[in-house]
This record gives C-alpha cells, sequence and structure tokens, in this order.
C-alpha cells in the first residue's frame, strides 16, 4: 500500500477503489442487460461524474453514444444553491433516443428534477438515471433512480472525481471530512 499524500490525510476513506470498481462492472452489466438492442445515448453530467463516467461505460457491453452537459448548482459551495444553471449542453439532439443520465450524486434531488423536465421537452424515447452516490437524507424532490450505485450517510463527500472546491476530484476513491472542512484557497 503506498503511503498517504500530504492532502489525502484530510479525508476518512469511506468507499475504497476495489469497492467501486466491483459495483460499477455491476452497474455496466445491469445497464446492459436492460437495454440490450436499444440505440442507447449516454450522457454524463459534469464536472464530477468524469472517472465514473469513463469506468461505467467500459462495462457497458453495447454500441451507445456519448455526450457530456454541465450543470451548476452549487458554485463553490459546499451546498446547492437552490438555482440550477447550465455550464454547458449537449452537442447532439436526444430526440426519440433511449437516454440515461449519469450523474456522480444525487443529493437534494433538485439538480436531476430541472434535468429531467428540460430533457422532456426534447423528445427523448426515454429518460432514466444511473447515479453512483444518492444521499437521501438531504432529498427535496423525489426523483425516479433507476441505478444507484451507493447509498451514503449525510456526508460531503469528495474523490473519485467530487470535489470541494475543485480538489480532491483525483482520489481514487471516495472519502468525507471527518472533521470541519479544509481551508483552502480559492481556485481562479
Amino acid at each position: 500500500m503506498r503511503p498517504l499524500r500530504d492532502y489525502e490525510r484530510l479525508v476518512t476513506p469511506l468507499i475504497d477503489a476495489a469497492t467501486l470498481a466491483a459495483r460499477v462492472a455491476e452497474l455496466g452489466a445491469e445497464i446492459s442487460a436492460a437495454y440490450r438492442g436499444s440505440d442507447l445515448f449516454v450522457v454524463g453530467v459534469l464536472k464530477g461524474v468524469f472517472p465514473f463516467f469513463a469506468d461505467l461505460v467500459r462495462h457497458i457491453d453495447l454500441p451507445c453514444q456519448c455526450d457530456f452537459l454541465g450543470l451548476s448548482s452549487y458554485g463553490s459551495r459546499t451546498q446547492t444553491s437552490g438555482v440550477v444553471r447550465f455550464t454547458s449542453d449537449l452537442s447532439h439532439p436526444i430526440n426519440d433516443r433511449e437516454v440515461l443520465i449519469v450523474e456522480d450524486i444525487v443529493d437534494t434531488g433538485l439538480t436531476m428534477s430541472y434535468l429531467l423536465n428540460n430533457f422532456q421537452t426534447r423528445g427523448p424515447r426515454s429518460v432514466k438515471i444511473c447515479t453512483l452516490l444518492h444521499k437521501p437524507a438531504n432529498q427535496v424532490v423525489a426523483v425516479p433512480l433507476d441505478y444507484v450505485g451507493f447509498v451514503i450517510e449525510n456526508h460531503f463527500v469528495v474523490g473519485y472525481g467530487l470535489d470541494y472546491m475543485e480538489r480532491f476530484r483525483n482520489l481514487a476513491y471516495i472519502g468525507y471530512f471527518s472533521g470541519a472542512l479544509p481551508v483552502l484557497e480559492s481556485c481562479p
């Protein structure tokens, strides 16, 4: 086992890399079985989803088209503002497509509710959600989660794409700060 990097000492591990890899493979198999024979369009919600998305699509045993969009409701804060905005949109239309939204974490449900409502106006054949993490303790709006990697307690989590002030995304595991959130210089 490699020694901890200095910044990792701030993080208490919650889900290790091996457990993440095994569950992502299971999700890929479930999705492959459910969409067999379909023309699947997989949409990743940036930024935090990128490691999960890359690992997941490698486990989807189907031809699929991938695209990304950016949504923001947090900014540099640790709690959602409740106001969701697009930071970037899809580069391909989704009308008459089987769409799978891939998200890193569903917390309040506000972002996914907003996105589902927006996507319904675009005429897809179906829209389903796959989330790596679900944190039901903070749920404000119920959204249908079709594929869930892990249900977690009410921790502010980082790693495997999830960030705190644009940092900690590069951890191979998911963890949380057991004490107060560290004071970091904000990113430009």
